[in-house]
């Protein structure tokens, strides 16, 4: 795993050729939509790893990338909004980052 990436599209394609091929926020979508994934728990969740990536000219480009294993064998990425936009995670997501 780099520890820098020129862009979000970049680290994605990388980290997606060492197995993290899952989509959390998919997983989180149907969670906000009150269709949570029995299998798939935010305390389970690990944090290995993350990205800042700064956009261009907009604030609101700004993004994380988190690099997210799960003790059933998951592993994956998830990206949140950061800067002119609030995130889209649920709170008990948010509070387990801030914690990794």
């Amino acid at each position: 795993m780099e520890r820098y990436y020129d862009s979000l599209s970049v680290a994605i394609t990388a980290l997606q050729k060492e197995g993290y091929v899952e989509d959390f926020n998919v997983y989180f979508e149907k969670w906000a939509a009150g269709r949570p994934t029995p299998d798939l728990k935010v305390e389970d969740m690990d944090v290995i790893q993350y990205y800042r990536f700064e956009g261009m000219t907009n604030p609101s480009d700004n993004s994380i990338l988190y690099v997210i294993e799960v003790p059933n064998g998951m592993k994956g990425l998830l990206v949140d909004s950061y800067g002119g936009k609030t995130s889209n995670l649920p709170e008990e997501l948010l509070r387990k980052l801030k914690m990794s």
